[in-house]
């Protein structure tokens, strides 16, 4: 949970084994710095550094969707890359509300590579 003014702000959290703390920061920081709308956030594609789930994986996994301009430049430069599905479970199954300070509205998201989902009531 993240807070703002010393109030709730943003609940997030991801499955994912050793991807986790990768996927919670990318989703702060898009959520935060970038402002990016819950769903947006979730749904960017993502990248994970290393194994996870049990893999033994030592490279920089993409998701399919990450744009293949990247993809070239990371190879240039050297970096070892595995690229997954377009939405892939290994990346980890996230989810998310964010809490309105003003207004107490409650935006919610939901990761499609899994079965979760948010709902209002």
């Amino acid at each position: 949970m993240r807070c703002k003014n010393d109030e709730p702000y943003l609940c997030y959290g991801t499955m994912g084994g050793e991807g986790q703390p990768q996927t919670q920061a990318a989703m702060v920081t898009r959520l935060v710095d970038f402002d990016y709308d819950v769903q947006q956030a979730i749904e960017t594609p993502r990248w994970l550094m290393g194994p996870t789930w049990g893999t033994d994986a030592r490279d920089l996994s993409l998701e399919g969707r990450i744009d293949d301009d990247v993809v070239e430049e990371l190879a240039e430069r050297g970096q070892p890359t595995t690229v997954l599905d377009d939405w892939d479970d290994n990346m980890g199954h996230a989810q998310a509300i964010r809490i309105d300070p003003e207004t107490g509205y409650l935006e919610g998201g939901a990761d499609p590579r899994g079965d979760g989902s948010a709902q209002g009531f």
